[in-house]
């Protein structure tokens, strides 16, 4: 008769704990937010951009991180640019713990919840990648915003946009430092995905520029944001073209003689692939 009591009573000890349990993880899951990672200063490699590369904004919203710079776009829950210096020895292999998807601490509007995604059958596609920002643990863990984020299918995430960033590395080794804007193309009539609505390109684009004997030179990318086994030099483009889609003045500092040569045609020579 004790055991009897003692097992009803073990049982309901058991089940308060795992009810515990559950309601604990659900709170974590849903209302859990770390801290931010951009506190304090390091005394690593920076990228100091140079104001006058950044493109323009068509929200007027501009972030400026230690690593990178953005204009987002709150109707679409993203950002419309992500901009960043990429240098040679930003190339490292340091191993980095994987941190959470945070909201960026610097959008006033309050950029896209990282549960949005879930279960969309889209990857959060870094624009900045994780893979350029390993010398630093803020720097890498500054990647992790979800300002830095868009939806991509995973087949594109995976494959040919991971190519392309591959490529960008290797031409940062071989020349030394490379200036690179990218984002979605955002536009009406995307379709969306979470309780905020966070639009999904239809495309993307990366344009690369770096400065050869004190002139610039700019290769420039956009693809539908789908699987493909194409070389990447095929989706090459003028930049003019991804103005018109976009609405964004990318060299819109630079004396209109640069522009004018680095926007109006695609020029391989000097890109080596």
């Amino acid at each position: 008769m004790v055991g009897a009591k003692s097992r009803k009573k073990n049982r309901a000890i058991f089940t308060v704990l795992l009810l515990i349990c559950v309601v604990g993880f659900w709170f974590f899951e849903n209302f859990y937010t770390p801290a931010t990672y951009s506190i304090g200063a390091e005394s690593d490699i920076k990228s100091q951009m140079s104001p006058t590369m950044l493109p323009s904004s068509t929200t007027g919203d501009i972030i400026v991180h230690n690593y990178y710079a953005l204009s987002y776009n709150e109707p679409f829950e993203q950002a419309e640019w992500v901009a960043y210096e990429l240098k040679k020895e930003h190339l490292t292999n340091d191993d980095r713990k994987r941190p959470y998807f945070i909201e960026d601490p610097k959008v006033k509007t309050k950029s896209a919840d990282w549960r949005n995604y879930r279960g969309s059958g889209y990857d959060r596609g870094h624009l900045c990648p994780a893979g350029d920002r390993r010398f630093s643990e803020q720097a890498y863990n500054e990647t992790f915003y979800t300002s830095n984020v868009s939806p991509q299918n995973r087949d594109f995430n995976a494959g040919i946009w991971n190519r392309l960033e591959m490529q960008v590395r290797q031409w940062a080794k071989r020349y030394g430092s490379l200036f690179v804007v990218t984002g979605g193309v955002l536009e009406a009539g995307l379709k969306q995905i979470g309780e905020e609505d966070v639009d999904v390109p239809n495309y993307y684009y990366k344009i690369i520029v770096k400065e050869e004997n004190t002139r610039l030179q700019a290769i420039a990318f956009l693809m539908p944001g789908r699987s493909s086994s194409k070389p990447i030099r095929e989706f090459t483009v003028p930049i003019d073209k991804i103005e018109k889609m976009t609405g964004i003045d990318f060299f819109e500092k630079l004396p209109i003689e640069i522009t004018t040569e680095l926007e109006r045609s695609v020029n391989l020579e000097g890109w080596r692939f």
